[in-house]
């Protein structure tokens, strides 16, 4: 027999190939699974993505063909990543079962050469061809930060996508012994071992790092333009800001609680006669920041795919300054690491735009600061 486990990160990280993304696929067939089953479904799906071409190299030193079959390749980074980095799997589970789920993808023919490259496997230190191997990271997107960066800063952000993030979650009640306070008002940290209580909001540090940039008072107008899934509008709204909360989206927009919400396009005018205290632009992103808790997004990610983003994030920005106070300030902020979509974006707009104030940046790298990467930018127009 196959684990429900092992059943579940094989068929989700075939998804994951075709498209699907490893998060909303977890959520969604794993909670019927026992708790240990899920966790380690879990750690199969996003362990194997995170160390993806660590995984390959080790497998493809032990093929005479390096072209497999979908099924075939996920079979084997499954079985290495656990036979690697997971202590308590026992080898010998790690190896039958990989086989196991080859046959079940009706590739009986493949199991032998599965079986034969696992056995081969070993915990001895790997000699990594080059760094985009040894970290898992594409050349060009390592190559890029180390441009933006500097190597050592590019080297720490790319480690800290191999690792289980951290969980944080927002939480205004009472102290809790399972949770550890930050330097971000609200957000705590939740203790190894430890659930947090009840009503306790999961968001990540960097994410809670960004509304505080708002300088939010009680009886603002707020707008917050790319609300969804509502986490940052959730927010804004414990400094008792009148909120409007807008996203493409109408179904992502559902899980936005507490204030009115509006279904828009933000990359064309907006429908919204006044003006606006204060004005969030969580811009849609590539994501670079958040790898070790989305990580197929370094295998999808091209060049090309960023230089669109920012032409969207232009048009976005623009539109949010046209409803701006002159006393107001705006925040634009994105979980991206690429200065395409952060500095060159506002600076764009600002060459454009008269008035317009940069009144501080933030750059939050991963591996150098807790959680995942961001970038913001607080202006106003005098």
């Amino acid at each position: 027999m196959i684990s429900p486990a092992r059943i579940a990160a094989f068929d989700i990280l075939l998804d994951v190939s075709q498209g699907g993304y490893a998060t909303d696929l977890l959520l969604a067939r794993t909670a019927s699974l026992d708790p240990r089953d899920a966790g380690l479904a879990h750690e199969l799906v996003l362990g194997t993505l995170r160390r993806q071409a660590q995984l390959d190299f080790l497998a493809d030193r032990h093929l005479s063909r390096k072209k497999l079959d979908a099924p075939v390749r996920i079979a084997l980074r499954m079985g290495i990543h656990q036979l690697r980095h997971l202590d308590r799997v026992p080898a010998h589970a790690a190896v039958d079962e990989s086989v196991e789920l080859v046959k079940r993808a009706r590739l009986k023919s493949a199991s032998g050469l599965v079986n034969a490259v696992l056995r081969k496997i070993t915990r001895a230190p790997a000699a990594w061809p080059d760094a985009s191997v040894e970290l898992s990271c594409p050349s060009w997107l390592l190559a890029q930060w180390e441009s933006e960066y500097g190597a050592a800063a590019a080297r720490k952000a790319a480690e800290a996508a191999l690792e289980e993030p951290g969980r944080w979650v927002r939480w205004t009640g009472p102290p809790d012994p399972s949770l550890e306070p930050t330097e971000v008002p609200g957000c705590f940290r939740v203790a190894r071992g430890c659930e947090p209580p009840a009503g306790a909001r999961f968001q990540d540090i960097g994410a809670q790092s960004i509304a505080p940039l708002l300088d939010l008072a009680p009886g603002q107008s707020f707008l917050d333009l790319c609300a969804a899934p509502g986490n940052k509008t959730a927010q804004a709204l414990e400094s008792g800001v009148r909120a409007i909360a807008c996203d493409l989206h109408p179904r992502r927009l559902e899980t936005v609680t507490g204030c009115p919400r509006v279904a828009l396009d933000a990359a064309r005018p907006l429908p919204f006669s006044a003006r606006f205290d204060r004005i969030l632009v969580d811009a849609p992103c590539s994501g670079t920041g958040t790898l070790a808790r989305n990580p197929e997004i370094k295998w999808r990610l091209q060049p090309e795919s960023i230089a669109g983003l920012a032409h969207l994030q232009r048009a976005i920005l623009r539109n949010a300054l046209k409803h701006l106070k002159p006393d107001g300030r705006l925040v634009y902020s994105t979980c991206s690491l690429e200065r395409a979509e952060n500095q060159a974006v506002v600076d764009a707009v600002a060459a454009g735009t008269p008035g317009l104030r940069v009144l501080q940046t933030v750059v939050r790298l991963p591996g150098a600061a807790p959680g995942d990467g961001f970038f913001a930018a607080v202006l106003a127009l005098v």
